[in-house]
């Protein structure tokens, strides 16, 4: 991996910068605060987004809302963009993700673009879901973090080494085969537990086999028992069913004699009413034959009442056009009266604005006067004129009235001669109706008799009866009583029986737990004394090689740093230990320039260590080294250089505000801030 171009957009203290880099070593140099170690926090943002625990608030520059980076690298010839952008809202998240590869743009989500980016770099997977810890151990670790890795806590160190290496992996198959072999330990008890009473349950079962058997003879002998019961119940069930019969029948013809004295009772009825209503039709008929009508009367009284309408029309369209009259002279004597109001209070003319003279004002009111006096007049002679139209309207209404009432009256007498004509031929219909209802009285009374006479010649068969249904019922209770018997045996022998399979499949069961438990003494015998015991031996073998690596590395790093007096190494846990004149010095009584020293050999042994172990990573070529000569002295700088040619990477990038290195390296890129603004100064490439 080559780093070709960065471009910060609000981005910390940078408004929009262009950052290029070459291939070989390059610093970037300014004082502290100048922005250097903003360009690599923008590097690892491009790359891998915000981190777990990192806020966007840190990377935005302050009083903006949107901000970005955009990344250009090459691996393997092949060049490869990546676009990362914040947005403030209520917080400061991650907007918009793009890659950019062989040309073909692809917008993705913040895990997918990570995922792509490790998949690029050749990570492992099992690095797609935690921090950047590979690339911050191989490609950049501020210094700081580095010694806080040495003063972390051995054991912290320990696992977090095993995950940068990818060796945690044995200790999750130590701590798994543990746990596994803990479970088939349980599994083992319990099933201890199960095949101890299998002898028992094997002597159990040939019991029950016993019992079965007895009892199946027992139901042959009781179901030839049921048999004969069922026999006898049969022929006293059709004897009942016969004399049932006779009593249906006497029961029948009971129902039919009801139900011919009910016809009897409503035809009796029938006539009884038909007389009455004959009687009616008779009288009605007699007193309509005195009553007078004339069917010629009710065209004359119709004409008659026509006229009348029309004369009280045309009485009505009078009345209105005289009352609308009235109206109109009610209105014209108020607006004289208004106007003749405000004539009397009117001091100036409103035309001319002069005085109005009263002789002149008191002619116009008096001419006021004169005209309502003659309207009112006019008035009254119309008011005379309505009362007359009014009482004759009125008379026009009565007698109009009358009429009517007389057509309504005539309308009636006609509808009752319709109705008089149906009532006679009624009374016909119902005197026929009378002697055909007296004669089926006649059959209907003849049809009981013989009814009757037959109930009685049946009602022998009410005792017998009796007598067969207690025989019948004797029958029943002994059938039921061998039923009982057959259904209880029968239900112990299924019992017995689903017992029986239900021990079988129990104690096939327990054989398999049995041969199950020996698979699993086996299996966890051989983790416990075989599996485990290989994969630590593993997993020692393996940290003692990469720690005799690392150490060697770290004593490399650290001689060219220190003088020769001082001897390093690690311990166990990758603690490193520093002796002098042999005597082991504690890290707390180090100088600052010796800290940074050990800090930077452990950097750097670790890059070679991973680099080395993990073969297929495309992030080999590039170390980005942050401040690494803190606090040391000119003696240490002047070595730093052989450091650097010892590295032989293909690009090199360095944060220092020491000038010295600017001698030590092939390209220099100044920094500078003023105002809050950082900003590149100048570039010297070769």
């Amino acid at each position: 991996m080559i780093i070709r171009k960065i471009i910060l957009n609000n981005i910390r203290s940078y408004e929009n910068q262009e950052v290029n880099f070459p291939e070989g070593s390059t610093l970037l140099s300014g004082d502290i605060g100048s922005g250097k170690t903003s360009i690599l926090l923008g590097i690892e943002f491009a790359l891998f987004g915000l981190q777990p625990g990192q806020r966007g608030t840190s990377l935005l520059r302050n009083g903006k809302n949107e901000g970005g980076v955009m990344i250009k690298f090459e691996i393997e010839n092949n060049l490869i963009v990546v676009e990362r952008t914040l947005k403030r809202g209520k917080t400061v998240s991650q907007d918009y993700c793009a890659i950019t590869i062989d040309g073909q743009k692809r917008e993705l989500s913040v895990t997918e673009l990570k995922d792509k980016i490790l998949e690029i770099l050749s990570y492992p997977k099992e690095f797609s879901k935690k921090q950047n810890l590979l690339y911050k151990f191989t490609v950049y670790t501020p210094q700081e973090e580095m010694k806080q890795i040495i003063m972390e806590d051995p054991e912290v160190r320990l696992n977090t080494l095993r995950h940068v290496f990818g060796i945690d992996k044995y200790k999750k198959i130590i701590e798994n085969a543990s746990l596994f072999a803990s479970k088939l330990r349980e599994e083992k008890r319990m099933l201890e537990g199960v095949i101890e009473n299998l002898e028992q349950d094997k002597s159990n079962l040939v019991s029950k086999e016993r019992e079965v058997e007895s009892d199946v003879e027992s139901f042959a002998i009781l179901e030839k028992e049921l048999i004969l019961k069922e026999s006898e119940r049969k022929l006293v069930q059709e004897e009942k069913e016969s004399i049932e019969k006779k009593i249906e029948e006497r029961n029948t013809l009971k129902q039919e004699v009801e139900k011919a004295k009910i016809t009897v009772l409503h035809k009796n009825e029938s006539l009884a009413s038909n007389r009455k209503i004959v009687e009616q039709l008779g009288t009605q008929i007699e007193e309509f034959s005195k009553i007078e009508f004339d069917e010629n009367e009710i065209p004359k009284l119709e004409s008659l009442a026509e006229s009348i309408q029309k004369e009280r029309e045309k009485l009505g369209e009078e009345n209105v056009q005289i009352a609308s009259k009235i109206s109109s002279l009610n209105i014209k004597i108020r607006d004289k009266e208004n106007l003749k109001t405000k004539i009397s209070g009117l001091e100036l003319c409103p035309t001319c604005l002069q005085d109005v003279n009263y002789v002149h004002k008191s002619n116009i009111i008096n001419s006021f006067d004169s005209d309502i006096s003659e309207t009112k007049k006019d008035l009254e002679t119309l008011e005379f004129e309505r009362k007359k139209v009014l009482d004759f309207l009125s008379e026009i209404n009565e007698k109009l009235s009358s009429t009517e009432k007389k057509i309504q009256e005539q309308k009636i007498l006609k509808l009752r001669t319709i109705e008089i004509e149906e009532k006679r031929k009624r009374l016909e219909d119902l005197t026929k109706s009378n002697e055909s209802l007296k004669n089926d009285i006649i059959l209907l009374d003849s049809h009981t008799k013989r009814l009757s006479d037959s109930i009685f010649a049946l009602n022998k068969f009410e005792n017998i009866f009796e007598e067969n249904k207690m025989k019948l019922d004797k029958a029943l209770n002994a059938e039921r009583m061998v039923e009982i018997k057959v259904a209880e045996l029968k239900r112990e022998i299924e019992l017995l029986s689903r017992q029986i399979e239900e021990m079988k499949e129990r104690i096939q069961k327990v054989e398999e737990a049995k041969e199950k438990l020996g698979n699993i003494i086996n299996l966890e015998s051989w983790l416990s004394k075989n599996f485990i015991p290989l994969v630590s031996l593993v997993e020692r073998n393996v940290m003692i090689k990469l720690k005799t690596e690392f150490s060697n590395l770290f004593s490399k790093w650290f001689s060219m740093l220190v003088p020769e007096n001082f001897e390093a190494r690690f311990d166990e846990n990758f603690t490193p230990i520093i002796e002098f004149q042999d005597y082991e010095i504690d890290y707390s009584y180090l100088s600052g320039g010796e800290r940074t020293a050990i800090a930077l050999s452990y950097r750097l042994a670790l890059t070679q260590v991973v680099n080395s172990l993990l073969g297929r990573i495309k992030t080999k070529d590039i170390v980005i080294l942050d401040e690494p000569t803190d606090g040391f002295s000119d003696v240490q700088l002047d070595k730093i250089r052989d450091v650097l040619k010892q590295l032989n990477s293909r690009q090199l990038i360095i944060v220092s505000h020491e000038q010295k290195i600017e001698g030590f390296v092939e390209n220099v890129i100044r920094f500078s801030k003023e105002h809050g603004t950082s900003r590149i100064v100048s570039e010297s490439f070769v």
